[in-house]
């Protein structure tokens, strides 16, 4: 696999695109001090490597009345390949949970679910991983205050 060579450049402008994705070119070259051309050009580079993977919106969870923030470790029963792929492919499938985590340690997954309040959870918890047969065991830590979340790469 050819490893993509980032300049200082590149990466002025994807902390720049962390950000705020979406500055124009124009606006985005004077804060690279390149011109427009060579901006869009290293642009589309970064997209077709896949370093930039995506655009999205960042969404406020409280104002959208999901800020109950749970991460949930789960150990299955038992950890195989044919397993751990199907419970992989049910998680993928599963819109609560915003992140999933494939972790060493006593868990063999970490995931990351947003909900209303806690009857929420309980409810996902009994009526939908409650469903998943290779399941063994199910933690439960609770948000209580985010210190810190940012979705930028130290770069």
């Amino acid at each position: 696999m050819n490893d993509l060579l980032l300049d200082s450049v590149d990466l002025d402008i994807l902390r720049c695109m962390q950000e705020n994705a979406r500055l124009t070119t124009k606006e985005l070259a004077a804060r690279v001090h390149l011109s427009t051309t060579p901006v869009f050009e290293r642009l589309k580079r970064l997209e077709r490597s896949g370093v930039i993977r995506k655009y999205v919106a960042v969404l406020d969870a409280e104002k959208l009345h999901l800020g109950f923030v749970v991460f949930c470790s789960v150990k299955l029963k038992q950890m195989n390949r044919e397993v751990a792929r199907e419970f992989v492919s049910v998680v993928k499938d599963i819109p609560q949970v915003a992140e999933c985590y494939n972790v060493s340690g006593e868990y063999d997954y970490l995931l990351k679910i947003h909900a209303p309040d806690m009857k929420y959870y309980n409810e996902f918890i009994i009526n939908v991983l409650g469903t998943i047969d290779s399941i063994g065991s199910i933690l439960s830590t609770f948000v209580m205050d985010e210190i810190k979340n940012t979705h930028a790469l130290y770069l």
